[in-house]
């Protein structure tokens, strides 16, 4: 069922590709809350359902478990390098993945393959940084 394009939908939307990176429904709707939108955590979660079943935001699970949500960029199938400490997303193409995971599924008597690959580490800056408060403790 196609959703109405209301404009909490195109709120939403707004504020999803105004954020750095992938964020979760309660960190939008925090965003949201603060400019007194009026837009509800539950709209927040179904706009955000919406735009990921459109193709109009990438959609993963955190290494903790949380949804996460992000405007998309690419059209197509894609992968992502993120940062674990702040946020910063690479789009990628993985075409050796793409191989195995066809392969693997056809080994097991599997088609129409389907699959999710997100690489968590961290970004040059951010292991710098790290690199830098470790040698100073």
């Amino acid at each position: 069922m196609a959703q109405r394009n209301t404009w909490q939908r195109e709120r939403v939307r707004e504020a999803l590709s105004d954020a750095r990176g992938f964020v979760s429904a309660q960190t939008l709707h925090a965003t949201l809350r603060d400019e007194n939108t009026g837009i509800g955590l539950a709209t927040v979660y179904r706009a955000l359902s919406g735009l990921a079943a459109s193709g109009d935001a990438d959609s993963l699970q955190s290494p903790e478990g949380e949804a996460l949500y992000r405007a998309c960029s690419t059209e197509g199938h894609h992968h992502h390098l993120i940062c674990r400490s702040c946020g910063l997303t690479v789009e990628i193409e993985a075409k050796d993945v793409e191989a195995w995971a066809q392969r693997t599924a056809a080994l097991h008597g599997f088609s129409e393959a389907e699959h999710v690959v997100d690489i968590f580490g961290l970004c040059t800056p951010c292991a710098k940084k790290r690199a830098g408060a470790e040698g100073a403790a």
